[in-house]
């Protein structure tokens, strides 16, 4: 069955469309995001509970059996070590709602996402690239592309 409702235009209008127990996760997932991140800017991105801050910090969602937050990949490697109980991939991590959720490690990986940002060294968050660097001035060309040099042999 398709969803045909419109989308939560507020953090506040997304928690409030779940079931009560869900309802009180997610208010206290984003009172630790808020409290890690007091500069961070929320919003709905993607249908999702987003926060911004240079860029996008995390995500959250509430599904069926689970909360799963969207920390980017380089926060998935830094806490690999302890994200060995819950199922995760590249970029997101999955906190069972039978069990109580890690609001420590959340806040932990918040405040390395706010370090990450204000240093200017996180991956994108889009398909897992991380960012790279432009070529020097001097190797660029007028219109601001870099050059690259032939290696065709010259006859």
């Amino acid at each position: 069955m398709i969803n045909k409702q419109k989308p939560p235009a507020t953090v506040q209008k997304y928690i409030a469309r779940q079931d009560r127990k869900t309802q009180a996760i997610l208010k206290k997932l984003r009172a630790t995001v808020l409290r890690s991140a007091p500069d961070a800017e929320e919003r709905i991105s993607y249908q999702m509970p987003a926060y911004f801050m240079k860029g996008v910090l995390v995500y959250f969602a509430a599904w069926e059996k689970h909360i799963g937050l969207y920390p980017g990949v380089q926060a998935i490697e830094e806490f690999a070590a302890d994200l060995t109980t819950y199922v995760h991939a590249k970029g997101s991590i999955q906190f069972p709602l039978d069990r109580p959720i890690p609001y420590g490690l959340v806040t932990r990986i918040v405040k390395y996402r706010v370090t990450q940002k204000c240093a200017g060294t996180s991956a994108t968050m889009s398909k897992g690239k991380r960012a790279t660097a432009r070529a020097p001035r001097a190797a660029r060309n007028s219109s601001g592309k870099s050059e690259k040099k032939s290696t065709a042999r010259r006859a």
